[in-house]
């Protein structure tokens, strides 16, 4: 039967300033544990510690620059682009540009506080 989500759920954000973390399907929101889609907004000069998920993650660039650093560089991701990151691969996101940036992610399967790996800091 389908599941109407009326709202999503606000996730606490990991990272140097506020960020904004609407899930709409996942772990929290639909309990859901194959996918999560969520909405993200990160302030100018966001940046989290580095992580190794277990999950992959593709995410929609829909307003601003997402900027996205492996062990083998760093890529930028404009408004109206998008990335895809593997599971078990070290990425560091951050927002750099002026207006910060909004953004779509999906990640199979769900995102989950354990599965994560972030970095220590």
């Amino acid at each position: 039967m389908a599941q109407l989500i009326p709202h999503p759920t606000r996730i606490q954000a990991a990272g140097n300033k506020p960020k904004l973390i609407d899930e709409f399907v996942g772990a929290v929101s639909s309990k859901t544990p194959q996918i999560s889609i969520a909405r993200m907004q990160s302030p100018s000069g966001w940046q989290e510690p580095g992580q190794t998920p277990e999950f992959d993650e593709y995410t929609v660039v829909l307003r601003g620059l997402l900027q996205v650093e492996t062990k083998t560089g760093v890529l930028t991701v404009q408004a109206g682009q998008a990335v895809i990151t593997h599971r078990g691969e070290w990425i560091r996101y951050s927002t750099p540009g002026p207006e910060g940036a909004e953004y779509i992610a999906i990640c199979l399967p769900a995102f989950a506080p354990s599965t994560v790996h972030r970095d220590s800091v």
